[in-house]
């Protein structure tokens, strides 16, 4: 069984067309500013095409003439200083995570302490705080909360849980006397997880493939063995091991946001393979 929304997500799908886009106009000097999307295969393959990520640190190596932004967005600070350097700059942010970055700044100019809910490490959480003003936060659904102000206003990572909102803020309750809140969980997120528990319940094993870096992929594994199934996290076909599927009956197959039709097609064609049917 393959989950129907496995694979690439509307921000994704754009991000993938905009770059072939450009890719047929320019032939020289673009370049995407990070990794566009959390997909190493993807990756490596616009770079066969000639489109190569970069670092912000090496711009004045490179002979850029266009930088697009990945999927994850940017620190607005970053935006402004490659705009100063006259790069043109094809933003290809996911129209939801602009929409995180611009609620995190309506709720700090209108004078609330912005807390944002989700990995402070991740590249979407870096940009949607640049916009969130200086007293803002970044919390997660497991560590305590710090001492918050009395107008408290949430974002949310596009990929986290709708669950892990709730718990968030029925602890912020209890600390602040005036909350807003923006829910921007992308609701291909949430579908995405509950097609794959709904999947995980019924199946010997899960699949879930997509890149060891993706947060939501890595979200979809965690479920998945959260629910006692058990569980593969690969990226390719390559990856898969026969024994796995002797005792097996039934196998779903579920995937990231940032996984291609390709790796999907293959990874259950890998698995037809081994003589095991995917219910």
């Amino acid at each position: 069984m393959v989950a129907k929304r496995a694979g690439f997500c509307f921000g994704v799908k754009r991000a993938i067309d905009i770059t072939v886009g450009m890719a047929k106009e320019q032939k020289e000097g673009l370049y995407t500013l990070g990794p566009l999307i959390h997909n190493p295969q993807v990756i490596e393959k616009l770079r066969q095409e000639g489109i190569s990520p970069v670092d912000i640190r090496d711009l004045e190596g490179k002979n850029i003439s266009s930088l697009i932004i990945r999927t994850h967005g940017i620190p607005w600070q970053q935006y402004a200083a490659i705009s100063e350097r006259g790069i043109r700059i094809i933003d290809a942010t996911c129209p939801f995570v602009k929409n995180a970055q611009h609620y995190a700044k309506l709720l700090q100019e209108d004078g609330y302490q912005v807390v944002i809910l989700g990995d402070k490490n991740h590249p979407e959480v870096k940009g949607i705080m640049s916009y969130a003003g200086n007293d803002a936060l970044v919390v997660d659904q497991e560590s305590p909360l710090p001492r918050l102000k009395s107008m408290v206003g949430i974002v949310v990572q596009t990929t986290q849980p709708i669950e892990a909102l709730k718990n968030v803020l029925a602890r912020i309750v209890e600390h602040a006397k005036e909350i807003k809140v923006y829910n921007t969980i992308c609701n291909s997120t949430a579908l995405r997880l509950k097609e794959t528990a709904e999947m995980a319940g019924i199946v010997d094993i899960m699949i879930v493939v997509g890149g060891k870096n993706s947060a939501n992929t890595t979200q979809l594994a965690n479920l998945c063995r959260f629910m006692s199934v058990r569980t593969y996290h690969i990226e390719t076909d390559d990856e898969i091991d026969a024994s796995w599927f002797r005792e097996a009956r039934r196998v779903g197959i579920t995937a990231g946001a940032s996984t291609p039709d390709w790796i999907i097609t293959r990874v259950a064609k890998r698995i037809q393979d081994t003589g095991r049917g995917i219910q």
